[in-house]
């Protein structure tokens, strides 16, 4: 999590400009019913086109594609009549163009889906014209729908409950194993797998207010201390450690068999204030300390954030106590993994930073750290992403940050996602097309999201879940798609 906090809300019109009109400004026409519809002629895969903002001369759509067999498909397409419109970009799809219609197929991450599953893309594009669907299939078939407008309620809306089959059933948030279960690792192509020594993919959450909301464990089947486990919040004077709020996080974990992640040993925006008045030789013992003793108190810990967000983000003021630049020009965080490693040897290593899989200068500076610190022997098992900004990017922009960062041969872990998105709709679809692509992904191995409850979240707009329980869209289609 980075120290500053962002001011205020980013404008809808950038937001716009961001996610290819995934957000619109507040002056265009909002619209969520159904345009068009098509089905296959063997009525195994159904199409729904929505617009969901017109400016007279031009629009964004929303195109929603649900399998509606019985069986699992693996790939799907269709065609998009444009009417004259010009289109202007797509997203979460493969297109092309020519007489007058947009053809589309999936990516390699949504193309996967079991019956009753949906996903979605979109696309924004130029003129007066209105868009159709002229065809849709699946599996490679070439069945062909007839085109029909509609009034009812948009696609969206039938994403959130048909997805449910996609990653949970009936595993729920039972279990360290993450979200599987019997049905986990079919859902929408991913769910099982190793997690980097940490077990079946899951899917995670934060405390609240220093906090474990009752309930959780129906939600969540992993948690990590917001602010309860930096060394900070831990010794604030030298020796004298309160593992109060740790313990019944850790005790909340065990009892209801839920990962529990620390977050985290290094952190150059937060450490105790009295560390800066010793010396160097004291500086390192110090750190070793209170690595030794947060592993002996808490053995079962399965995921550590070693070193949160590295330089040029953040730097330790003890850094030179803990090894300084040195011949790998990291050794502070070369030493700092041997030591979790020395005091914690079965829990997953992560090193983790924001923007590295948004923002090209982050995300080659990552890579160049981490590359440099595991060639010098740095036990790194995994990399994680926070993903913070995620949202505010194209999709298969996201994806191809991730790709990258799987070259290194570590897993990949979604350390601290959030929506800061004020609109239910237009979080829910976000929710719907990232979430999918990182349970997919086959190099990402859990998911953390950065809090849920609205009004209780580090960033604004990004809580799930009113504190009366009643959820926003986004939550209630993510409990569907996981099952829980």
């Amino acid at each position: 999590m980075r120290i500053d906090r962002l001011l205020g809300a980013v404008s809808l019109s950038f937001a716009c400009g961001l996610l290819a009109c995934a957000i619109e400004p507040a002056d265009l026409e909002d619209s969520e019913a159904s345009e068009s519809a098509a089905s296959s002629a063997d009525n195994t895969m159904k199409a729904d086109l929505a617009l969901q903002s017109e400016w007279g001369s031009g629009y964004c759509a929303n195109v929603t594609v649900t399998n509606t067999s019985t069986g699992r498909s693996t790939s799907w397409g269709l065609v998009v009549g444009l009417n004259g419109s010009t289109v202007a970009n797509v997203w979460n799809a493969r297109s092309s163009g020519s007489g007058g219609q947009l053809t589309v197929t999936n990516e390699s991450y949504n193309g996967t889906l079991n019956a009753g599953q949906s996903t979605s893309f979109g696309f924004c594009a130029n003129g007066t014209g209105k868009p159709t669907i002229v065809s849709v299939n699946g599996n490679g078939g070439t069945g062909t729908g007839t085109t029909t407008s509609s009034s009812s309620s948009s696609s969206s809306s039938s994403s959130s409950s048909s997805s449910s089959s996609g990653a949970g059933g009936s595993g729920g948030a039972g279990g360290a194993g993450g979200g599987g279960g019997a049905g986990g690792s079919g859902g929408s192509g991913g769910g099982g797998g190793s997690g980097g020594g940490g077990g079946a993919k899951f899917v995670g959450n934060i405390t609240t207010n220093g906090s474990v909301r009752d309930g959780f464990a129906r939600y969540w089947n992993q948690i990590t201390p917001e602010n309860e486990g930096k060394w900070g919040s831990v010794e604030r004077s030298r020796g004298v450690r309160d593992w109060s709020a740790l313990d019944r996080i850790y005790n909340y974990a065990k009892s209801n068999n839920i990962v529990f992640k620390q977050h985290t040993f290094v952190w150059g925006a937060q450490q105790p204030s009295w560390l800066g008045g010793l010396s160097g030789s004291d500086q390192q013992a110090a750190v070793r300390d209170w690595m030794r003793a947060f592993c002996a108190r808490y053995p079962d810990t399965k995921y550590i954030d070693v070193v949160n967000e590295p330089p040029p983000h953040t730097t330790p003021s003890y850094k030179n106590g803990i090894g300084g630049d040195g011949a790998s020009g990291y050794d502070w965080i070369v030493n700092s993994f041997k030591w979790a490693r020395e005091f914690c040897p079965n829990a997953v290593l992560i090193l983790n930073d924001y923007n590295n899989i948004e923002y090209e200068n982050d995300h080659q500076n990552f890579m160049r750290i981490a590359r440099a610190v595991i060639n010098a022997g740095a036990p790194v098992d995994a990399l994680g992403a926070q993903a913070h900004d995620a949202y505010k990017l194209n999709t298969n922009t996201v994806k191809g940050y991730i790709d990258k960062l799987a070259s290194l041969g570590k897993p990949v872990y979604i350390t601290e996602y959030d929506i800061g998105i004020a609109d239910d709709n237009q979080q829910k679809r976000v929710m719907e097309e990232q979430f999918t692509m990182f349970w997919n992904h086959p190099s990402v191995k859990g998911i953390t999201l950065w809090g849920y409850i609205v009004g209780a979240t580090w960033r604004d707009n990004t809580g799930i879940q009113h504190s009366n329980g009643t959820m926003r869209p986004a939550m209630s289609w993510l409990m569907g798609f996981l099952g829980r």
